[in-house]
């Protein structure tokens, strides 16, 4: 018997997967620890995955 499986989610194919990274800005806070800011990928909004676009069909003049 078959199983069923779902099609695997669309990765990003600006990020690849990676939405969201770590950018080191160089320097080091009073703790000794790195000062890092989070970037995410703008396409994707931080998911990682990217939707297909709905297409939408109109019937004019029926």
């Amino acid at each position: 018997m078959e199983q069923p499986h779902t099609a695997p989610p669309r990765i990003c194919p600006n990020c690849d997967g990676f939405s969201a990274v770590a950018i080191t800005l160089g320097g080091r806070d009073r703790t000794g620890a790195r000062r890092t800011i989070t970037a995410h990928c703008p396409a994707c909004q931080g998911t990682g995955k990217r939707f297909a676009r709905r297409i939408v069909t109109t019937s004019a003049g029926r």
